[in-house]
């Protein structure tokens, strides 16, 4: 958005990788048509420069955060049942099965950086295993 200039047509391949929401994508017309930009969408071969453009743009924003939402509820429903039923426990926490080693690196006197290459851990999860203790 800092680059477009006016003249310029911004190109996305689908509106759902420029906006969260309907709203947001209106905005974001708007913000480029105040810098004399326009819009296309590849997926829909849709330029907002038309009326037609932007009726459509408007419509279809609308149909794909309602997708959206709904395949969001869908999956949310689907982690529920799959708890009641014990089947979702989350992501097992990898490296806090490593704090031991981590410990005993730092205790070796290894930097935070040499302990994330030999373990593959993150240097967030590093830190946070040695603020623990």
């Amino acid at each position: 958005m800092d680059y477009v200039r006016e003249g310029d047509t911004l190109v996305v391949t689908k509106p759902d990788r420029l906006a969260r929401s309907t709203s947001d994508l209106l905005g974001i017309t708007e913000r480029l048509k105040a810098k004399g930009v326009t819009l296309r969408i590849l997926s829909m071969q849709m330029d907002t420069s038309t009326p037609t453009g932007k009726l459509m743009l408007t419509m279809l924003g609308g149909i794909a955060e309602f997708e959206r939402d709904l395949m969001l509820e869908r999956q949310r429903e689907g982690i529920a049942k799959a708890k009641v039923d014990g089947k979702y426990k989350g992501r097992a926490p990898t490296a806090r099965r490593k704090a031991a080693d981590v410990l005993r690196l730092k205790a070796e006197g290894k930097t935070a950086d040499a302990i994330v290459q030999e373990l593959s851990v993150s240097r967030s999860s590093v830190f946070r295993i040695l603020r623990s203790v």
